[in-house]
C-alpha cells in the first residue's frame, strides 16, 4: 500500500483530504505550477509536509515555537467564560467538607481560579507541542504525530477506576493528559507497524491489545500503555521502599512538576501554576519508591504544607487516596510534624462527617456509630476550619435528639436531658 500512514488518517477521517487546510496547500502548489493529485493520501501527504516545515523545521527558534503554542492555546485551552458554575460550586463543597463552612467565591477569586485552570492546561498542552516539535520525536512519522496530537486535544483526565480517559469539551477544566514518552512510543510504534502490515510481537499473544489495535483509538491505546506497560505495576506498588524528597517553600516548582508528569498520579500539582502556587504556600514533600533501576522516581504519596501546618496528604490510589501499601510510610512521616497526629484525626473526622451528610441527604438511616460520632460522645469532631464545622448543627438540627441519644446510649428517653433545666432533675442519666 502506498503511503500507509496517510491512508490510515484518511480511513480515520474521510473528510480530511477535503478540509480547508489540505485544499489550501493543493491550491498553493497549483499556483506555483507544481504537480498535485486528487488522491486523498497524496493530498494529505502534501499537507503534512507543510506541518513538518512549520512545526518541526524551527527547533532552534523559540519565537516560532511560542507562536505555535499561542495558536493552539487559543484553539484548545478553556475560555474563562466557559468554566462551568459547577466547578466553583465544587470548590465551595470541598471547603465545606474540610470544615470551613459556606465560603463565598468573589469575582477576584473566580479570576484567580480561572487563571490557574488555563495556565495548567497551557503547560500540559505545551508538553506535547514541544515534544512533537523536538528532535526527540523525529523518528515518529509526521502522520503518527498528527494522529496522536489531534487525539490528545480531545482527552481529559485519566480515570483510574474506569481505566480510560474522560472526553474533553469546551467546558473541561482538567489539564491535558500527562506526556508519558515511553507509553507514547509504545503506542506509536505499534500503530506504525499495524499500518505497514508488519508483525507486532506485543499483540501476538495478547487478544486485548490486538482488539485495541483494531480500533486504533489513541486514547484507549495510550491508556492501555500507561497502565499495562510503563507504570507502577502492582508488583512495584507492593515494594514501598523509597525516599522522601522535600521541595522547599518558594523553590523552583519545575523540579516538582517534572518529577510528577508522566506518572499518572492524578495530582493537580503536576500542573505548573498549581505547583508554583502550592510551593508559595509552604513546603511540599513527595515520597518516591524505587524503580527497576533502583532509583526513587515513582511518586507514591505527597504531603503539602500550608505555612508550618499540614494542608493535605494524598496518594496514587482512586480519588487520590493512599494505595494499600504506603500507609505505614505516611504514618511514620507524619510523626515528624507537630500537627501530624492532629491532621490524621481531622482528616478522618471530615471524611466521616461527609459520609454521614451524604447518607442523611439520601434519606438513609444513621447507624449507632454514626450518631456516636455526630453527637461527639467519644471525642470532639475536628476539622480544618477556624470555627466548628457548621454541618454538625445542620445535621443535628433536624433530628429528634432525645430519641437519637436514647438509641445511641441504650437508655430510656425519659432519662435523657436536652436542656439545662432537664439536666438539673435528679432522675436524669445523661
Amino acid at each position: 500500500m502506498e503511503r500507509p500512514g496517510e491512508q490510515f488518517l484518511h480511513q480515520r477521517d474521510p473528510k480530511l483530504h477535503t478540509s480547508d487546510f489540505v485544499e489550501h496547500e493543493k491550491e498553493r502548489k497549483e499556483r506555483k505550477g507544481e504537480e498535485t493529485s486528487q488522491k486523498p493520501a497524496e493530498k494529505i501527504a502534501d499537507w503534512l509536509e507543510v506541518i513538518k516545515k512549520t512545526h518541526m523545521g524551527h527547533q532552534d527558534d523559540l519565537r516560532v515555537l511560542e507562536r505555535i503554542k499561542a495558536h493552539y492555546h487559543k484553539e484548545y485551552v478553556i475560555k474563562p467564560e466557559d468554566i462551568p458554575e459547577s466547578y466553583f460550586n465544587n470548590q465551595k463543597r470541598l471547603a465545606r467538607e474540610q470544615g470551613h463552612g459556606d465560603i463565598e467565591i468573589t469575582e477576584e477569586v473566580r479570576g484567580q481560579l480561572a487563571e490557574t485552570i488555563r495556565s495548567d492546561q497551557e503547560s500540559t498542552l505545551d508538553n506535547w507541542i514541544e515534544y512533537f516539535s523536538s528532535k526527540d520525536s523525529e523518528n515518529f512519522p509526521v502522520w503518527s504525530k498528527y494522529w496522536a496530537f489531534t487525539s490528545v486535544i480531545k482527552l481529559s483526565f485519566y480515570d483510574k477506576e474506569k481505566h480510560a480517559f474522560a472526553k474533553r469539551d469546551k467546558s473541561t477544566v482538567a489539564p491535558f493528559p500527562d506526556l508519558n514518552r515511553e507509553a507514547l512510543a509504545y503506542v506509536v510504534n505499534a500503530i506504525v507497524k499495524k499500518t505497514s502490515k508488519e508483525n507486532i510481537p506485543a499483540a501476538t499473544d495478547n487478544p486485548e491489545f490486538r482488539q485495541l489495535l483494531q480500533g486504533s483509538s489513541f486514547g484507549k491505546l495510550y491508556a492501555y500503555a500507561i497502565e499495562k506497560v510503563t507504570p507502577a505495576k502492582e508488583s512495584e506498588l507492593i515494594n514501598a521502599k523509597g525516599e522522601w524528597v522535600r521541595y522547599s517553600k518558594n523553590s523552583d516548582h519545575m523540579l516538582l512538576v517534572n518529577s510528577l508528569q508522566g506518572h499518572g498520579t492524578g495530582w493537580c500539582t503536576a500542573g505548573e501554576s498549581t505547583a508554583k502556587a502550592q510551593l508559595q504556600g509552604g513546603d511540599f514533600y513527595v515520597y518516591y519508591s524505587y524503580d527497576k533501576r533502583g532509583k526513587p522516581t515513582i511518586p507514591r504519596t505527597a504531603i503539602r504544607m500550608r505555612g508550618s501546618g499540614i494542608a493535605e496528604v494524598r496518594g496514587v490510589g482512586p480519588d487520590q487516596n493512599l494505595d494499600p501499601y504506603i500507609g505505614e510510610v505516611v504514618r511514620e512521616k507524619l510523626k515528624e510534624f507537630p500537627d501530624g497526629k492532629a491532621y490524621e484525626k481531622k482528616s478522618q473526622d471530615m471524611k466521616t462527617l461527609t459520609a454521614i451528610e451524604a447518607k442523611a441527604r439520601g434519606g438513609g438511616e444513621l447507624s449507632r456509630e454514626d450518631l456516636i460520632f455526630l453527637y461527639e460522645i467519644k471525642s470532639h469532631i475536628q476539622g480544618f476550619g477556624y470555627q466548628r464545622d457548621p454541618r454538625i448543627n445542620e445535621l443535628i438540627g433536624g433530628r429528634d435528639k432525645r430519641s437519637d441519644l436514647a438509641f445511641t446510649l441504650g437508655i430510656p428517653k425519659e432519662k435523657i436531658s436536652v436542656t439545662k433545666e432537664e439536666a438539673l432533675r435528679g432522675d436524669i442519666v445523661f
